[in-house]
């Protein structure tokens, strides 16, 4: 199994490197492949955006093209994952990348009516799931130890670099042509394709077929096992907590900076500043932390960081200037990113192999939920007190909620002894199911009940 003694050992000396990260040629196959389709689809999200407008001169449907690449997870985020347990995580990740790179092209029809151009951009979103559900259940077959930890931080860092990069490319190219723009994103998702197809090893799918169930069944066994096992229920709240107030500066932006934007900075300088400062930050902390500090130091950063990230974010109470406000937003982003990538090893490492896409299928749909919830509620407090109190006093209450989750965390036996229960368990060789109501984790692994650490984040 990945997450065994001898890897942890020599990790904990020293951080992993770059070098021995990128050394794998299986992750290097898939961090390129996932960068490419990540900037894509960031550059369709601009066109789409765009296309719809255009056609219709409709803000609100205009929105409605962006917000319903969020409808699969929000709709059925963790069915969806499921799927990616019942086959090969290669083959699900390549048929995920063809079916988007097809529908992408009919996007690009020129002259398609917005309605029809809504539904394909719903129908792609579709593959997110399991796509990225299977990429991240493969994370922990190609690396181990603390080279783990790094790679997930350089996973997790390069999604926001695209975000930035796709979103200024993307609605560049789109002011141009759309057509052009919708053209790029299937050319990504094809050499994505290609390239997982090339540089990664076929592997059996991780839930043998005699162990199927129904797929709500299977869903619910992954909700199960994340929050009825104490490490792993841990790290979900910490996770869901954090996400909870760090995207509320990004999500009020526009507002923000039409409300309050003083200086030399224009309107639409300080919305943009603000927007992008939360994913900066979020780059540098992944990058630096993972990089200059060992898995030992890292471990004891988590709580101080847990709650440092809200707390940044209190002065805006203080109405400061929109410069300052990206400040606060990229110190809350580092401090995010700073604690995540060791919080998903520590996940993954203590979660048994036939658990890993539904986990992070439950995952990452907490993660979208608590994002729209959050920036939804202080929008609407918005409308009657002032964007810095509420942000002030939701960061507030965020270093409250930070607090107790650091205070309840679990203590270092505990974490140690749920990540060898999650490896003996992986260790085991494949059983038949002794009925069907039993659960269809892969042959040997306990049912989610028994406490084995089920560990898998999807952040975003």
């Amino acid at each position: 199994m990945e997450a065994t003694v001898p890897d942890e050992r020599p990790s904990a000396e020293g951080p992993a490197t770059f070098r021995e990260v990128f050394a794998q040629h299986e992750f290097r196959a898939v961090f390129v492949a996932g960068a490419l389709s990540w900037v894509g689809d960031y550059v369709a999200k601009a066109a789409v955006t765009l296309l719809v407008y255009q056609q219709t001169r409709s803000v609100a449907l205009s929105a409605a093209a962006f917000a319903v690449s969020f409808l699969p997870w929000l709709l059925g985020g963790p069915v969806l994952a499921a799927l990616a347990e019942r086959y090969p995580y290669r083959k699900v990740m390549v048929a995920c990348d063809v079916i988007r790179m097809l529908l992408m092209l009919l996007i690009a029809i020129p002259n398609l009516p917005y309605q029809a151009v809504l539904v394909l951009i719903f129908a792609a979103t579709l593959a997110n799931p399991p796509s990225q559900a299977a990429k991240s259940a493969l994370m922990p077959q190609m690396l181990t130890g603390d080279r783990l930890v790094l790679g997930l931080s350089l996973n997790s860092s390069v999604g926001q670099a695209a975000q930035v990069i796709g979103y200024v490319f993307g609605a560049a190219v789109a002011s141009i042509d759309p057509v052009v723009a919708l053209l790029f994103n299937a050319a990504t998702f094809g050499l994505s394709a290609l390239l997982v197809r090339l540089g990664v090893r076929d592997r059996p799918a991780s839930m043998n077929p005699a162990h199927r169930s129904h797929l709500l069944q299977e869903t619910r066994e992954g909700f199960a096992i994340v929050f009825r096992t104490p490490v792993l229920r841990a790290i979900a709240v910490l996770v869901f907590s954090a996400m909870l107030f760090s995207i509320v500066p990004e999500g009020l932006a526009a507002a923000w900076a039409n409300e309050g934007a003083k200086g030399d900075l224009s309107r639409g300088a300080a919305q943009a500043v603000i927007m992008v400062a939360n994913p900066v930050g979020f780059v540098l902390g992944g990058l630096l932390v993972s990089r200059l500090f060992g898995p030992a130091r890292r471990m004891k950063l988590m709580r101080p960081l847990a709650v440092l990230a809200p707390l940044v974010l209190v002065p805006a109470l203080f109405d400061p200037s929109p410069l300052v406000v990206a400040l606060l937003a990229a110190l809350c982003g580092f401090a995010v990113a700073g604690m995540l990538p060791m919080a998903n090893g520590l996940f993954v490492q203590a979660l048994p192999n036939g658990f890993r896409a539904r986990a992070f299928g439950v995952m990452a749909t907490g993660v979208q939920v608590i994002q729209g919830v959050a920036v939804l509620v202080t929008g609407l407090l918005a409308e009657r007190f002032p964007i810095p109190v509420v942000v002030g006093l939701w960061s507030a209450a965020g270093v409250v909620l930070m607090g107790v989750a650091a205070l309840r965390w679990p203590d270092r036996q505990t974490m140690d002894d749920a990540i060898a229960a999650a490896t003996a368990a992986n260790a085991q060789p494949p059983q038949e199911p002794a009925s069907p109501a039993k659960d269809d984790t892969e042959a040997g692994t306990p049912e989610p009940r028994s406490g084995d650490g089920h560990r898998r984040h999807a952040v975003t």
